[in-house]
């Protein structure tokens, strides 16, 4: 239902008004520091200047942060891929199968949404560094020696692996099918279509607008991922242009060069920003289907 009041209309403009000059601020802020010289002084009223292009050129040329950006690219779109194909196979199979301890198998999944990444990060790093180990192990209980040591730290398998399950994309994958009318699935069924024919031919496309909004949510989430990266790698060829962005602050007594670390900065958050205004209708329409 839409309110008609003006009063409360105004009210609400006047809130939404205020809730994006907030988040626009920072913004502006990065803008504005960007386009000034080093020596440069930063007022209420300072505007972007010409050389915030020149700033960009600069940070876009350097080899270092267009490696960055690949490493990023790299783990933002395989997360996002690995997620949403695990998510739904997981979640069409909690809905259509049934199998013993499916139940269990769905409240194991509903629990580790009380997990986040920084609470299972420790044990995660020592599973990324010595994955096998668990075998190896049980191996040299039967007396059995190999000499394999296989480690996922500083490789992109290790950005990514790691992160690749989600259970709040499996939740949600799951109410999406739950939605799904028992006419059409009897319909299917008696048309002679399997568990894979009625995944390609009718699952998948209901669950197609719901796919497109999570696809921006993980890719969005994979690109801004500093603590994981932080933690698996050490070499910097590997290292993304979040964590890029936090080493243009010195450590030590230097001078920090802010024009740099604001150019960075704004060349970091520009791939989530064209991917949203870009997929921004498919954003909204996903997240408004998803349960009706």
């Amino acid at each position: 239902m839409v309110r008609r009041d003006p009063v409360f209309r105004a009210v609400a403009a006047s809130v939404f008004l205020a809730g994006a000059l907030v988040m626009l601020l920072p913004v502006w802020y990065a803008l504005a520091i960007a386009s000034m010289p080093e020596d440069g002084r930063l007022s209420i009223g300072s505007l972007p200047g010409p050389m915030l292009i020149d700033t960009l050129a600069d940070v876009i040329r350097d080899p270092v942060i267009q490696r960055q950006l690949f490493n990023s690219l790299v783990m933002a779109t395989a997360i996002t891929a690995g997620k949403i194909v695990i998510s739904l196979t997981a979640g069409f199979a909690v809905v259509y199968f049934r199998f013993r301890g499916r139940a269990l198998a769905f409240w194991a999944i509903f629990l580790s949404l009380m997990l986040p990444v920084e609470v299972r990060i420790v044990p995660t790093y020592a599973v990324a560094a010595d994955p096998l180990a668990p075998l190896i192990g049980g191996l040299r209980l039967l007396g059995v020696e190999i000499g394999l040591s296989p480690s996922l730290l500083d490789t992109h398998a290790g950005l990514v692996l790691p992160l690749i399950a989600s259970a709040t994309a499996t939740f949600l994958y799951r109410q999406v099918f739950l939605a799904v009318p028992a006419d059409l699935v009897e319909a299917a069924r008696i048309d002679g279509a399997g568990p894979l024919r009625f995944l390609r031919d009718v699952a998948l496309p209901l669950a197609a607008p719901a796919t497109a909004a999570l696809a921006v949510i993980l890719f969005v989430y994979g690109w801004n991922q500093y603590l994981w990266p932080l933690l698996i790698t050490t070499d910097e060829r590997m290292a993304t242009v979040v964590m890029g962005v936090a080493r243009t602050l010195p450590t030590d007594n230097a001078e920090t060069r802010w024009g740099l670390t604001m150019g960075r900065a704004l060349v970091a958050m520009a791939p989530p920003v064209i991917l949203v205004l870009v997929l921004q209708r498919r954003l909204v329409a996903g997240l408004t289907d998803v349960g009706k």
